[in-house]
């Protein structure tokens, strides 16, 4: 069998029809396939790769650690210097209220620690989440998610979660001295690039900090300079009790984390000890790799780029195919008028040597989010091309 067949054959599809790129190797902003033909990555691997493919300060990380070490032990029990240095310099972007790291393998991993982290902590049980967010889709993690469509199949799920609309200021009474934790995204990203309006942004705090319930923040997608600071939080003037980052973080290897302060994070350290556990989390040789993507976006001052960039991405405008453009630094979507037409252009884009694709909760719009360290001259053609196919 070829490749294609063996794929078809033993890999678990997650769709009747997918991409089925033959990836043969991947550097910078593009993908090389087995024939030889390059494409931009203007999806990042769903936000992964943010400083590209196999950067060279990354990739001499990973090869440092392994050299010395990889897996010893769970996370938590030995003291291994490629988390106490992450934890250092992802501290340095932090407000000092943020100071305790559990580092899991993945995002939906961190979602499912501060679920648990929030109920142990309040002694509550009630969960709260917004409309269209997507927060994962392990158990605990889907039942966060609002769209029946993706869930109803798995349903039950956990118990005692609530949905609210995002943005809505006449729903947050709902917030109670029963809910243990709001979870929300600062910017909703399966839903299409929407951004909490500041409003709601400092309301939705109060009202957490009036009845004691902990406000979780998703910069999953969001976080690490992709909205032109390190988090996006930081341009509401609001700090989460609860911080969780991942995708991104490990530069192209699986990590994630949940991140609050010691007083919080200690509840989980005894009665019962070892009541949450990961034998992966913080995998030395994907904290290596972390500590280096942070230190590649410090060092070549990547967020401090990102606001010209995002002004490139403003010359899609509405007209033409374009129902609207919504964006965030260096982080869009590109609303059409139907799945149909967003179908062709990703097929067209594709055969222009472009990688997009849909959201998860928004198939009208198109997913724009390349590396953060994605050229000038690479972003322009992009850009090109891009116009060309829409209009």
């Amino acid at each position: 069998m070829n490749q294609r067949q063996i794929f078809q054959a033993l890999i678990a599809q997650t769709s009747d029809e997918p991409i089925s790129l033959e990836v043969d190797h991947a550097e910078g902003s593009f993908i090389y396939d087995r024939d030889g033909r390059k494409y931009l990555d203007l999806i990042s691997g769903i936000g992964v790769s943010i400083v590209g493919h196999r950067h060279p300060h990354v990739i001499k990380a990973i090869r440092n650690q392994i050299d010395m070490y990889m897996h010893t032990m769970v996370y938590g029990e030995h003291i291994q210097t490629p988390q106490l240095k992450l934890a250092t310099i992802l501290s340095e972007t932090l407000p000092d209220k943020l100071n305790n790291f559990y580092f899991t393998n993945s995002g939906t991993e961190a979602v499912e620690g501060a679920i648990k982290l929030a109920r142990r902590y309040t002694g509550r049980t009630k969960i709260i989440s917004m409309k269209n967010a997507y927060h994962g889709s392990t158990t605990g993690a889907a039942a966060l998610m609002s769209e029946s469509h993706f869930t109803g199949k798995y349903r039950p799920l956990l118990p005692d979660v609530a949905h609210l609309t995002f943005n809505a200021l006449e729903e947050l009474h709902v917030i109670d001295t029963n809910t243990a934790a709001v979870f929300i995204e600062i910017i909703q990203a399966e839903a299409g690039i929407y951004c909490i309006d500041p409003t709601f942004a400092t309301a939705l705090a109060n009202r957490c900090k009036q009845t004691g319930t902990l406000l979780v923040i998703d910069e999953i997608q969001s976080g690490l300079g992709r909205s032109g600071s390190w988090w996006a939080f930081e341009h509401y003037n609001i700090v989460p009790d609860i911080l969780l980052s991942a995708k991104g973080l490990g530069g192209g290897l699986p990590l994630g984390v949940f991140i609050s302060n010691k007083e919080i994070m200690s509840c989980i350290a005894s009665k019962p000890i070892l009541g949450h556990l990961t034998t992966f989390g913080g995998n030395p040789v994907s904290c290596a790799a972390a500590t280096a993507t942070i230190e590649v976006i410090r060092d070549e001052n990547l967020i401090e780029a990102v606001a010209e960039k995002s002004k490139l991405l403003e010359r899609i405008n509405s007209s033409g195919k374009v129902v609207a453009l919504r964006k965030s630094g260096i982080w869009a979507a590109i609303e059409l008028e139907n799945f149909e037409m967003v179908k062709k252009v990703i097929a067209d884009l594709r055969e222009a040597g472009i990688l997009s694709d849909w959201f998860l909760f928004n198939s009208k719009s198109l997913r724009i989010a390349p590396p953060l360290n994605i050229s000038t001259e690479e972003l322009e053609n992009t850009v090109e091309i891009l116009t060309k196919v829409l209009y």
